[in-house]
């Protein structure tokens, strides 16, 4: 795996609190996925994946910068307060490096890292780094369980469902997965008819895809929308969940690669995420498209590692 960098220990250096892990970055443990030993099984084991590369951005004539997003996710996690029993392990597993454009190779690197990743039943969150990261975190799952009936949810305002005419982009990860598998169980919780052009919502309705739209996304229509996750969740044995960041409003984070200012809140998603985590379904999730490049005060990385503080908190 020439394209994997072990953990860089410097990325959680902040104050520290003796031995009283008082704080986020005291709770992280490391592992180089390429030479340590994987640690035992146990209940509650996580770990963070880097994944920064944003070719696929590039590709879809985005506002390339994303691959910077993991370390300034990582940043924002340090210094948050520790609540977590000590009986959970969280680990930074390091990242998968995007490099002279390839973004294929980086895609299958990925793939293994996360399949291992799940192999050894640690619970995957990877950091992003552009959404074309989907396809080769689906590719993961399913190759670590062939035989499950795999979800997808997405809170996002973007379906991603373009054809590839060439390669695949930041646009197309969810239609190589529809066309790559027998069975397409799709959720996109987010999607603004603004930006998915008729011929998308053409597609996602022949793919049979689930979706809510942005201005149904709200607090007000929790109950519809826990829903019509629950009825999706029945239908299928596991969950795999990703987050895109330029689903939110702009006010909650500008530095994406396509901001809108007419997005879901945090309140829904983060009771949404709440709400996932309850079916003991859940097995893998990313968050994607911080681009701290655009960012303002790290307000999309603050909230993007908020999301995943919230996520293990659901989980632990």
């Amino acid at each position: 795996m020439k394209n994997y960098r072990k953990p860089n220990i410097k990325s959680w250096q902040t104050s520290r609190s003796s031995m009283k892990q008082l704080y986020f970055h005291e709770k992280v443990d490391f592992l180089n996925i390429k030479h340590d030993e994987m640690p035992k099984k146990q209940e509650k084991l996580f770990a963070m994946l880097g994944f920064a590369c944003d070719e696929g951005v590039r590709r879809n004539k985005g506002r390339t910068g994303a691959s910077y997003g993991p370390e300034a996710i990582r940043q924002m996690l340090a210094p948050l307060a520790n609540h977590f029993e000590t009986s959970m392990t969280i680990l930074d597993a390091g990242d998968v490096l995007w490099t002279e454009a390839n973004m294929e190779n980086t895609h299958n690197e990925t793939t293994l890292c996360i399949a291992k990743l799940l192999q050894h039943h640690i619970f995957p969150i990877i950091l992003g780094g552009s959404h074309d990261l989907a396809h080769a975190h689906y590719k993961a799952i399913k190759k670590i369980y062939p035989n499950k009936k795999i979800g997808i949810i997405n809170f996002d305002a973007h379906f991603d469902l373009r054809e590839v005419t060439d390669r695949g982009t930041s646009g197309t990860p969810f239609y190589q997965i529809a066309q790559e598998n027998d069975v397409f169980h799709y959720l996109c919780l987010g999607i603004q008819k603004e930006s998915n052009h008729r011929e998308l919502f053409n597609r996602a309705e022949a793919l049979k895809v689930q979706y809510v739209l942005n201005t149904e996304f709200t607090t007000k229509n929790k109950k519809e929308i826990y829903k019509t996750v629950n009825d999706f969740i029945d239908q299928v044995d596991l969950i795999y969940l990703t987050i895109d960041m330029d689903g939110f409003s702009s006010i909650y984070a500008p530095g994406v690669s396509a901001p809108s200012p007419l997005g879901f809140t945090p309140d829904i998603a983060m009771q949404t995420i709440q709400q996932i985590s309850k079916s003991n379904k859940l097995v893998s999730a990313d968050v994607v498209e911080v681009n701290p490049k655009y960012d303002i005060d790290n307000c999309t990385a603050r909230l993007a590692a908020r999301l995943i503080y919230h996520l293990l908190s659901c989980l632990s």
